[in-house]
C-alpha cells in the first residue's frame, strides 16, 4: 500500500511538471514549450527577459524584451505594438506552420513571425544580445546565421542596441527604421521615426511623421560630424557597412561586455544613449540629440546659424539679414535670412561681360554643416575654385575623412559648436568684405585717437593724484587706518567692530596675487569674489565691492550690519573687512566648493548630489532661514536666497552667504514696503517684485523656487523642453495636475528608493511658491519635509508658471539668473 502511494504521488508530481513545462522553460519555446501570461523566459546568461507587461498605467498586455538582472529603463522591443491583448489570457507559442505566434484567450493570432515557409521542428530562443530568433532545429542553430528563420533585431522597435543595424537598401530604398512609441503607456508606432539616409554621404535623421526633425550630419568614415562631441561619447565605435547585397547599414559595438547601454528613440522625439551606472545603482543618460532649440532642424531657417552660447540663439550669416524682420523679432526665425548682395554669377551681363569683383568665402569655424551636401573632389586645395566655378555653389566644407563637400540653394540647419565641427565657408558677394576693410580703418582710427587721449588724461591725472597725496600726508597718515574703523562703528556699535579684524588693502593684494583672474571664484550684484591665503597661510575668500556694481556702500554697511548680528553653522561666516579709500571689501571663511549652483546646473557635478545630499541641503537651508526668522536675537528677512548664495564646505553642507539685501525687522514688525526692489528674477515673491510688499513669506517664495530646482536640477529661468513656454514652476504644477510629480526629478538621482520624500518635496516646494497668504511660514515648511504633518495640504497654482525673459535697458535680452536686479518702483508705470 505504501509502496502505490508513492507511484501515485509520483505520477501527480510528473503531471504537474509536464504542466509547468507548457508555461515556462529555460530561455527557448518549443512546439511542446510555451509561455503564458504572466509566465517569461530569461537568456542563458541572465541578461534578459522576454514576457508579458502592462507599460504604465495601462491594463492592456503586450509581450516584450527588457532587461532582466537590472531594473529596465524601458522595454527594448515589443511584439504586438498596435494590437494589444485586453486581458491576462495570452499565450506565446510555436503555431502548428513553424511561426512564433501571440494568442488571446478566443484562440485568435494577434502576432505572427510570419515567416511565409511552412517549417517543421522551430523553436524560439531569446539570446544574451537581447534579440529573440526563430530557429530551425535545435538552439545549437544559432551559430549558424543560415539556421535563423527570423529575429526581432530585424523589426526593432525603439531601441537600437549594440549589434543591430539601421540598414537602407541601395537598389530598393527598402529602410530598416526605428519608430517612438505613442506615449509613455503606449507603444504603438508614434510621431518620430529613426533612419539612414544615404543622400549624397550618409546621415542619420528623425523624422516627425513626414517632416525632418533631427540630423546627424554627414558620416566622415568614424563619426558623423554634426553631433557636438561624438568622439568622447561613442568610444567603442560606429561601423558603416556597404554588404554584397547592396544594403548600407549602421551598427555599433562596445569595448567592454560589462557596459550595459543602448539608444531609445523617445515619445516626444529625442534619441537618448542611458547606461547603467553601477555604482550609483542607477540608470544615466550620458547623450542625447536635443539639448536646445539649436538641434531641431531648421530653427533658424534659410541662411540661419544656430549657438546656444548668444541670445537669441538665432542669426543671420554675414551679408545675409532677415527676411521677415517682425517675425524675426518676435522669436519666428523660420523664414530665414536672405542675401543682401548679388554673387557674380548674378551679375553676368548679357552672358558676356561680369560685373564688379570675384566673389569671396566667410569661415565660419567648428559649424554643423548644412543639410544635403554633394561630394565633388578629394583634394582640400581644389575645394574652393571648384565652388567659384560652380554658379549653384554656395557654400563648400572639408573634411578629411569625406572630402570636399558643396551646398546649392539655401543652407539650412547650420549650428555653431564651440570644438569640432567642421570649417564652412559661405560664398558671399566681394563687396561684403569691403564693408569689412573699412570698418577695420575706421576701428584703427578711433584706437589710436583713443589712446592719444588716455596718455593725456593719465599724465593730468597723475599730477592731481601727486597733490592729494601730499596733502593726506599733511593731515595724518595713522588717520586712514581709524577711519575705516570710525567708519564701521559709527554704523555698527565699537561692540561689534571690535570682533571684526580690520585688514589692510595691501596685505589683501598680496593674498590674492593683486586681485587676479586666475584667483577668481564669481562674480556677483555686490561684485567678484577672490579666493585668498594669508602669510599664516589660512585661505579666505575675499569680497570686493565693484564701483560698477548696482550695489553700493549701504549695502555694504548692511551686509556688516547684519552678519555682525548672526551666527549659525549654516551662515557663512565673516572674518573681517577692509575699508580704505574708495574700496569696500568683506572677508569671510573660504567654502572650497564654492556655491551651490556650480554643482546643481553642471551635467557632470551634480552626479556627486545623490538624494542624501540633496536633502541635506534641503534641510540646512532651512535651519538657516529658520534661525533668521524666528531664532536670532533679530528677525532677518535675506531678500536675495538663490542657488549662488548657498556655499558649500567641503562636506556639501550649506552655508547661506550675502546678506547685503538682507533687511532686520524690529519689534513687532512683520511687513514692510520698499520702492526699492532688489532681488534676482525667478526668485523674487509675486508681492515683492511688483508691489514692493516683503516678509518672511518672500524669503519663503525663494526658498520654494530653490527647493524645486534642487529636486529636479533645473534652473527656474532655463527652457523646459517639454514646453519651452514654460519655467520650472509651471512644469512642475503640470506635472502635479498630471500626477506624474515624480518626473520631475533630476534623472541623475534614483527615486525609486526615496519616492514618498520626493512627492513631499515637490508638494511643500508648490505651497510655498502659491501667493503669500497661502505660502506656509518655515517653521511649517519644516513641519511638512519632516513628515510630521501626514495629510500634505494640496497646492494651488503658483505664480510666475510661463517663462519670461528679462528686457533690459539696452534692449537686450539675458539670462533671468546672471545676477540681482535693482529697479525703483516709482519708475515703473502701470498698465
Amino acid at each position: 500500500m505504501t509502496l502505490l502511494r508513492k507511484a501515485n504521488l509520483f505520477t501527480l508530481v510528473s503531471m504537474l511538471c509536464c504542466a509547468l513545462k507548457f508555461c515556462v522553460g529555460g530561455d527557448v519555446i518549443t512546439a511542446t514549450e510555451h509561455i503564458q501570461d504572466p509566465g517569461s523566459i530569461v537568456s542563458s546568461g541572465g541578461l534578459y527577459k522576454l514576457g508579458f507587461f502592462s507599460p504604465n498605467s495601462s491594463a492592456n498586455r503586450y509581450v516584450g524584451i527588457w532587461h532582466n538582472k537590472i531594473p529596465a529603463y524601458s522595454v527594448l522591443w515589443v511584439a504586438n505594438r498596435d494590437k494589444p491583448i485586453l486581458d491576462s489570457t495570452g499565450v506565446m507559442m510555436i503555431s502548428d506552420d513553424g511561426n512564433l505566434v501571440l494568442m488571446n484567450g478566443k484562440k485568435e493570432v494577434i502576432w505572427s513571425s510570419n515567416v511565409s515557409t511552412s517549417i517543421t521542428n522551430s523553436s524560439a530562443q531569446i539570446l544574451d544580445s537581447g534579440n529573440l530568433v526563430l530557429i530551425k532545429g535545435s538552439s545549437s542553430s544559432v551559430a549558424n546565421d543560415s539556421g535563423i528563420l527570423w529575429q526581432s533585431f530585424d523589426h526593432g522597435s525603439d531601441s537600437f542596441l549594440s549589434t543591430m543595424k539601421l540598414s537602407t537598401s541601395v537598389r530598393t530604398n527598402e529602410k530598416h527604421v526605428f519608430t517612438s512609441w505613442e506615449s509613455p503607456s503606449d507603444p504603438s508606432i508614434g510621431s518620430f521615426s529613426l533612419s539612414l539616409e544615404l543622400l549624397n554621404i550618409p546621415e542619420v535623421v528623425i523624422w516627425n511623421g513626414s517632416t525632418l526633425y533631427w540630423r546627424s550630419g554627414p558620416w566622415n568614415g568614424s563619426v558623423f560630424i554634426g553631433i557636438y562631441n561624438m568622439r568622447s561619447v561613442y568610444l567603442d565605435g560606429w561601423t558603416l557597412v556597404n554588404d554584397k547585397e547592396g544594403t548600407i547599414y549602421l551598427t555599433y559595438n562596445f569595448a567592454e561586455a560589462s557596459y550595459i547601454s543602448y539608444f531609445l528613440l523617445k515619445s516626444n522625439g529625442i534619441f537618448v544613449q542611458p547606461y547603467w551606472h553601477e555604482e550609483q545603482n542607477d540608470w544615466q543618460n550620458v547623450w542625447l540629440t536635443r539639448d536646445s532649440l539649436c538641434d531641431v532642424y531648421g530653427t533658424c531657417g534659410p541662411f540661419g546659424i544656430c549657438d546656444t552660447n548668444t541670445v537669441p540663439i538665432c542669426s543671420c550669416l554675414r551679408g545675409f539679414e532677415p527676411k521677415n524682420i517682425e517675425e524675426w523679432g518676435r522669436g519666428n526665425w523660420s523664414a530665414g535670412c536672405v542675401r543682401r548682395s548679388s554673387l557674380q554669377c548674378e551679375r553676368i551681363i548679357n552672358g558676356r561681360t561680369k560685373a564688379g569683383k570675384e566673389d569671396g568665402f566667410l569661415k565660419i569655424e567648428n559649424a554643423k554643416v548644412p543639410y544635403y551636401a554633394v561630394l565633388f573632389s578629394p583634394l582640400e586645395d581644389q575645394c574652393q575654385k571648384l565652388c567659384l566655378n560652380n554658379c549653384s555653389c554656395a557654400a563648400y566644407a572639408y573634411d578629411a575623412g569625406i572630402g570636399c563637400m558643396y551646398w546649392s540653394g539655401d543652407l539650412i540647419d547650420i549650428q555653431k559648436f564651440s570644438i569640432e565641427g567642421a570649417d564652412l565657408y559661405i560664398r558671399l558677394a566681394h563687396t561684403e568684405f569691403g564693408e569689412k576693410r573699412d570698418l577695420r580703418v575706421i576701428i584703427a582710427t578711433a584706437v589710436i585717437v583713443g589712446t592719444i587721449v588716455f596718455i593725456v588724461l593719465c599724465f593730468f591725472w597723475r599730477k592731481l593724484k601727486k597733490r592729494r597725496a601730499v596733502r593726506r600726508r599733511t593731515e595724518g597718515e595713522a588717520s586712514l587706518e581709524v577711519s575705516g574703523e570710525n567708519m564701521l562703528g559709527e554704523k555698527l556699535g565699537k561692540a561689534n567692530v571690535q570682533e571684526l579684524v580690520l585688514y589692510k588693502l595691501e596685505e589683501l593684494a598680496t593674498a590674492t596675487s593683486n586681485f587676479s583672474d586666475t584667483n577668481r571664484l564669481a562674480q556677483g550684484g555686490f561684485g567678484p569674489v577672490y579666493k585668498g591665503r594669508l602669510s599664516n597661510g589660512k585661505e579666505i575668500a575675499v569680497k570686493r565691492l565693484s564701483k560698477a556694481s548696482g550695489q553700493g556702500f549701504r549695502e555694504f554697511m548692511n551686509e556688516m550690519e547684519v552678519i555682525c548680528k548672526v551666527q549659525h553653522q549654516n551662515l557663512v561666516k565673516i572674518l573681517g573687512c577692509c575699508v580704505e579709500g574708495d574700496e569696500n571689501i568683506i572677508i569671510y571663511e573660504f567654502m572650497p566648493n564654492k556655491s551651490l549652483d556650480t554643482f546643481l546646473f553642471d551635467p557632470l557635478k551634480r552626479e556627486h548630489l545623490d538624494w542624501r545630499r540633496r536633502s541635506n541641503i534641503i534641510d540646512g537651508i532651512c535651519r538657516a532661514l529658520l534661525y533668521l526668522h524666528r531664532d536670532s536675537r533679530l528677525r532677518i528677512i535675506h531678500r536675495d536666497l538663490k542657488a549662488s548664495n548657498i556655499l558649500l564646505d567641503e562636506e556639501l553642507n550649506p552655508k547661506i552667504s550675502d546678506f547685503g539685501m538682507a533687511r532686520i525687522f524690529e519689534g513687532n514688525e512683520d511687513q514692510a514696503n520698499t520702492r526699492r526692489v532688489m532681488g534676482t528674477y525667478g526668485y523674487m515673491a509675486p508681492e515683492y517684485a511688483m508691489e514692493g510688499r516683503f516678509s518672511e513669506k518672500s524669503d519663503v517664495f525663494s526658498f520654494g523656487v530653490l527647493l524645486l530646482e534642487i529636486i529636479s536640477g533645473r534652473r527656474n529661468t532655463s527652457s523646459i523642453e517639454e514646453d519651452r513656454s514654460l519655467s520650472l514652476l509651471g512644469f512642475a504644477w503640470k506635472l502635479w495636475k498630471e500626477g506624474n510629480a515624480l518626473a520631475l526629478a533630476d534623472p541623475k538621482i534614483s527615486v525609486r528608493r526615496f519616492e514618498t520624500e520626493v512627492l513631499r518635496c515637490v508638494n511643500v516646494g508648490l505651497l510655498c511658491t502659491q501667493l503669500a497668504k497661502d505660502r506656509p511660514t518655515i517653521p511649517t515648511v519644516i513641519s511638512l519635509l519632516h513628515g510630521e504633518m501626514v495629510d500634505l495640504p494640496s497646492p494651488n497654482q503658483p505664480a510666475y508658471t510661463e517663462r519670461q525673459p528679462i528686457q533690459h535697458t539696452d534692449g537686450s535680452e539675458q539670462s533671468q539668473n546672471r545676477g540681482s536686479i535693482n529697479v525703483t518702483l516709482a519708475s515703473i508705470e502701470g498698465r
